[in-house]
Order: C-alpha cells, then structure tokens, then sequence
C-alpha cells in the first residue's frame, strides 16, 4: 500500500477489457483473473463501482455460423464470469464498415464514465496501459482534483501514461493474475 492510500478513500474502478485481454494473450498465453485483479487494487479501501468496457463480436458476417456459434458462446461465458466477480459491463456491438473494415473502441465512455462518476470518488483506477488516456488522467487529477492510479501489464503500457499517473500498479507482479489457458 502506497502512503497516498488510505481504508476511507472512495474508489472506482474503469477496466479497458481489450487492453488488458490482448496483454494478457499475447505477453502471458494467459488471461487475467479479474477477481483477484479488483481485490488486489482496491486493497482495503470502499469500492463504489467497478466497471468493465467490453465489445461483443456477435453478428459478425465473415465467419460461418458454427464458428460464430463457439465464439459467442465463449464470450458469454466470458462476461458472466466478469458479472460474477462483481463487475459491472458496460458492452457494445462490434462495428462492421463496408469493405470488410472492423472496429471496436470503448475510450470515449470508459472516459465519460470516469468523469461523471468522479465526484463521487476520491481514487479512480484506470486499468489499461493505453496511452490515449494520458489526457483523461490529467484532467481527473488537475481539473477535478482525484487521485489517479493506472494499473497494467507493464512491458504494454506506455510509458508517458505511467509517469502521469499518482500511481502506477504493475499488475504483471500480483500473485495469481494470470490464468493459463
């Protein structure tokens, strides 16, 4: 526990699910054990809320329907796992342009999200290593007065977000993170 930590602080907690998914894939061959995860960051403080921003890939038309079938089913499975250790999901469809092109993006709500909630928290945890929300950051800390801690795989998080942070949480050093497929 930092000096800057204390058991009243109001805590909420924003988890970009793709980040930290695609980390966990690509850094581990593992996926991250969100329990564990939230119990670890709120470390004895009052938890308000913790949110997850996750993208649901149903309806995609370029996969056959067996194969969309097994992947929704993963992937509800999935968020019910997420709901069951208390996590709230905030979910959007996958968009799919003309031509074939695929997006998937939460930044802006998880953003608004943190905003709106954060007079009602002393501490907003932001778990990503994204570094598009260095200005997120900046204005929950100078603008609104809030501590701000960033917790994510570190080897995947930038660099200029860590420093901005009030406190940077290495995730990757928790015990028990990281489940292996």
């Amino acid at each position: 526990m930092s000096t800057s930590q204390y058991k009243d602080q109001r805590v909420g907690i924003f988890i970009d699910i793709q980040n930290l998914y695609h980390s966990a894939k690509n850094l581990y061959r593992g996926r991250v054990n969100y329990k564990e995860l939230v119990k670890n960051l709120v470390y004895g403080r009052k938890l308000i809320r913790t949110m997850a921003y996750v993208v649901k890939s149903e309806g995609l038309l370029d996969e056959e329907a067996e194969v969309a079938r097994e992947k929704e089913g993963k992937e509800a499975a999935f968020f019910e796992a997420l709901e069951n250790a208390g996590i709230e999901l905030r979910v959007k469809d996958i968009q799919v342009y003309p031509g074939g092109m695929k997006k998937a993006d939460w930044d802006v709500g998880l953003a608004i999200d943190a905003v709106r909630m954060a007079p009602m928290l002393d501490v907003i945890i932001l778990v990503t290593g994204d570094g598009d929300f260095i200005p997120l950051v900046e204005y929950l800390k100078w603008g609104m007065g809030r501590q701000v801690e960033v917790a994510a795989f570190d080897k995947s998080t930038s660099a200029k977000l860590k420093e901005v942070a009030d406190h940077f949480i290495s995730i990757d050093k928790i015990p028990k993170i990281i489940i292996k497929k």
